[in-house]
């Protein structure tokens, strides 16, 4: 797996996609019922479940997938302690808490895997708890299973989509599940509040490629949107992308095309900021 938040397309492989994918469908099975209500799939895995990779608008290109499955927890989960029914669950299908490269365990990140089937990590997400506001706080569920904070997250709890996933399981069983997928409205909020909060140039190009191939375009997720305008973590998106997508010199564009590995398209810079633009007209 490849940490540098300076990756770019050619990081990404199919195969390592498709460990991320069996790895989702072994967490669906593990955790069952608790995907129902309790757990949202968040993240670089999104784009490409909720847009049809086998009939994409033209010109459009597959989406390079993600190296890791980030996974949202409902505050509920909080409730009646039903974050030790998740954690219980992983470890006896032998996922277990990650560790830094100081060998300290990172309780948010669990990783499951290894040797000639690739190691996957699942990083765990919570909306802020008590009114908290602070980002990337690690918030302790119990001792080495916890969560990241992420201001905005509830709203994949409201700008949600069951997606059926397809495919075998890390013991190799052939399965179908349902699970639930953070909509597009939701994703280009927690992307464009990601793209503020660290450098990854991944954040900017997910969110762009959302908003080009999404169903009929910006005008479609921007109606995903609407219900909830008055969010605090939407104003703050809309914030963002007026800034830092204004125009092709801003960071915005800018990074899709060192993503992309094309830093002097000034075409597709230009491209970035009109799509991002019709998404602002249509909120």
């Amino acid at each position: 797996m490849i940490l540098d938040d300076l990756a770019t397309f050619a990081s990404y492989t199919p195969e390592g996609l498709n460990r991320v994918r069996t790895a989702c469908l072994t967490v669906a099975t593990v955790l069952g019922d608790l995907m129902e209500e309790e757990i949202t799939i968040v993240g670089g895995l999104v784009p490409s479940l909720i847009i049809d990779q086998e009939n994409l608008p033209e010109g459009a290109d597959r989406h390079p997938g993600t190296m890791d499955l980030d996974l949202a927890l409902q505050l509920a989960v909080l409730e009646e302690s039903g974050y030790k029914e998740i954690s219980e669950r992983l470890r006896e299908a032998g996922f277990e808490p990650d560790r830094s490269n100081a060998a300290n365990p990172t309780v948010q990140r669990w990783v499951v895997g290894g040797g000639d089937n690739g190691r996957v990590t699942v990083d765990f997400l919570i909306p802020p708890v008590d009114g908290s506001r602070r980002s990337s706080q690690i918030f302790h569920l119990e001792g080495d299973f916890g969560a990241i904070v992420s201001p905005g997250l509830d709203l994949a709890f409201e700008d949600r989509m069951i997606r059926r996933l397809d495919g075998s399981n890390l013991r190799g069983d052939l399965l179908t599940r349902d699970v639930w997928v953070c909509g597009p409205g939701a994703l280009v909020v927690l992307k464009a509040l990601a793209c503020r909060g660290r450098e990854k140039p991944k954040d900017a190009y997910d969110l762009f490629y959302v908003l080009r191939n999404y169903g009929t375009g910006p005008a479609e997720v921007a109606e995903r949107l609407r219900p909830y305008m008055e969010h605090t973590a939407v104003g703050r998106a809309r914030e963002i992308l007026a800034s830092d997508f204004a125009d092709e010199r801003r960071t915005g564009p800018r990074r899709v095309a060192r993503f992309l590995g094309t830093d002097d398209d000034d075409a597709l810079k230009a491209e970035v900021v009109a799509f991002v633009s019709a998404f602002l007209d249509a909120l």
